[in-house]
């Protein structure tokens, strides 16, 4: 298998953020298949349709990174039954001008963090929803609401202590990267398919 390149999207702005640790864990735990970098949305003006046909720098640097990378990553706490502004905001820049999508046909897994009991599950949901419109294969299985997470359940590395949390991402981080491997492999099969057949 391939270390294929992700970009991580972490949707909580905290230093100490939950979904910041559990994305580092994610990329340990899949070290040897996962070449992993978190890319940062805090400086990310608002969308402003206006800047399609000038953006500013925040925005072009921002999908070019999404870019240039095999899959992604979004972990996120829940605000108010959703996913928060800063990381709809991002999405909403990967998105644009119309047609130009840096999100298209990039295979995604989406993991909700929170310390509350359902971990985060209408924030996972919506953020789905975003993600069939922008033609991202998401990674079903095995689904990632990861509650009743606290600082507690890290170690001094920031990432996950032994346990079941630490097992359940741990086969998460595996799917993930099998993820990333069949969408990436198919696609290249159907590009060399289509060459060969013109």
């Amino acid at each position: 298998m391939s270390r294929h390149r992700i970009a991580i999207i972490v949707g909580s702005l905290r230093a100490g953020s939950l979904n910041r640790k559990v994305a580092q864990s994610i990329c340990a735990f899949a070290s040897d298949t996962l070449d992993c970098g978190i890319v940062e949305i805090a400086d990310l003006p608002l969308y402003n349709q206006d800047s399609d046909s000038a953006p500013p720098p925040e925005y072009v640097r921002f999908r070019e990174r999404i870019a240039a990378v095999d899959g992604i990553l979004f972990c996120t706490p829940e605000y108010n039954r959703g996913v928060p502004g800063v990381l709809k905001n991002a999405i909403d820049i990967g998105s644009r001008p119309y047609g130009q999508s840096v999100w298209d046909k990039k295979p995604a897994a989406i993991v909700s963090v929170s310390p509350g009991a359902i971990g985060g599950f209408g924030a996972n949901h919506q953020l789905r929803q975003a993600c069939v419109f922008l033609n991202m294969p998401v990674m079903q299985q095995p689904e990632a609401y990861l509650g009743n997470v606290t600082d507690a359940s890290f170690g001094d590395d920031n990432c996950l202590k032994d346990g079941p949390l630490k097992d359940l991402v741990t086969n998460l981080a595996h799917a993930f990267a099998d993820w990333v491997d069949v969408i990436v492999r198919s696609r290249r099969l159907l590009a060399e398919d289509l060459a060969h057949r013109s």
